[in-house]
């Protein structure tokens, strides 16, 4: 183009588009998260039910299950944690990478089910910060993707600047949004 043609206003308005850091950002998190496989019971048959073709949780763009923690940004706790594999739980959460996320899913994650003995851990929440619960016994894909929409919901409501993981101007609390959404 040069100095002497004058662009249609028109033209200008289909070509340009205007938006925030934030929602583009978060846009792409929420689209590319990834969960690290970790099916503890039952709840693990739902949770890999989801992945069928019938349910196809691709479609919120997790179709890969990470077998690192390095690589995923949500940890789905399905099933019983029992005592003895808790500080494998805690070592897998610590070695994922900020922002990250935890879903408790079925009632022996959320408060330990029907197991009220001393070898079994009565919720997630005692050793992990748990940001959606996903209640049932064992719960349906769909409970499942209700609580995945509820984590995303909570990273469109974060803004960059706001989180404890970006920089050093980052907020005290380790979420950017409220977990009762």
């Amino acid at each position: 183009m040069f100095e002497d043609e004058k662009i249609p206003v028109e033209e200008i308005d289909r070509k340009i588009l205007v938006t925030s850091v934030d929602w583009i950002y978060n846009w792409g998190r929420q689209y590319s998260m990834w969960p690290v496989m970790f099916g503890l019971a039952c709840c693990a048959f739902e949770m890999i039910g989801a992945s069928t073709a019938r349910y196809d949780i691709a479609r919120f763009g997790m179709e890969f299950y990470r077998p690192s923690p390095r690589h995923a940004d949500l940890m789905i706790l399905a099933g019983t944690i029992t005592h003895k594999m808790a500080p494998q739980v805690k070592r897998i959460w610590e070695q994922m990478p900020e922002p990250k996320y935890c879903l408790a899913m079925g009632s022996c994650a959320i408060s330990g089910g029907i197991f009220k003995s001393y070898a079994v851990l009565q919720g997630a929440d005692e050793i992990l910060p748990v940001d959606v619960y996903v209640p049932g016994c064992p719960p349906r894909p769909e409970a499942l993707f209700d609580g995945i929409l509820k984590i995303h919901r909570m990273v469109r409501a974060q803004s960059v600047k706001g989180v404890s993981w970006y920089g050093k101007e980052g907020s005290s609390s380790r979420r950017g949004a409220s977990r009762d959404e």
